[in-house]
């Protein structure tokens, strides 16, 4: 069997706001490999991209900013607050993601890595990862973090929140978990100690 395909691949998740970014750094700081699903959609939406065509086909180049680039806070105000838009960019941009995410894994040389995926159990598509690691907190604590960064309205938080899966159910699917409600010096703490349990397992 070929060394790439005993790649430990750990499934990284977590509501938004939950600090899934500040824990993936966490692990990039400790040289493991890092596919994140946000930075492939954000290669995919650059301008004269297949998918970047599709969605100004889709939404009008209303959805565009002076600079022709997608206005991607207009973006998640329309798909958040229509059902159907957001299926269909779902539909567009998720199995693209998906598929780059797991050629990328397969390339990976080293004991584990992480896969940094939002919706790792939103989506249907096949998503192979050997455990899931979730990143939790508070919905209260969710919304602060949220509003203090994008200065989102509460009612789009928590119209983004509503789409996602329930906190109780996505904590009961997870192998690990990191309580995210303390400081960064605890979070690196608790990634090191998962950090050695994964390369135990690897």
């Amino acid at each position: 069997m070929a060394r790439e395909n005993l790649v430990l691949k750990i499934g990284l998740t977590g509501g938004i706001g939950s600090g899934k970014s500040t824990v993936a750094r966490c692990f990039a700081k400790l040289k493991v490999p890092i596919i994140d699903a946000d930075e492939i959609v954000h290669e995919l939406l650059k301008p004269k991209t297949s998918a970047y065509k599709k969605i100004v086909a889709h939404f009008g180049k209303t959805i565009l900013t002076s600079r022709k680039l997608l206005n991607k806070k207009k973006l998640r105000d329309t798909i958040f607050s229509d059902s159907k838009e957001r299926i269909w960019l779902e539909k567009l941009l998720h199995p693209q993601t998906i598929a780059k995410m797991q050629k990328d894994a397969k390339k990976t040389h080293a004991p584990y890595c992480i896969l940094a995926i939002p919706l790792l159990f939103e989506t249907r598509l096949p998503i192979k990862v050997d455990r899931i690691l979730v990143v939790d907190c508070p919905k209260k604590t969710q919304i602060y973090r949220i509003h203090n960064r994008d200065h989102s309205s509460i009612k789009q938080i928590q119209n983004i929140i509503k789409t996602q899966i329930n906190r109780g159910l996505r904590l009961q699917k997870a192998h690990d978990i990191i309580r995210n409600t303390g400081t960064l010096k605890n979070l690196e703490k608790e990634v090191k100690k998962l950090h050695l349990y994964y390369l135990s397992l690897a």
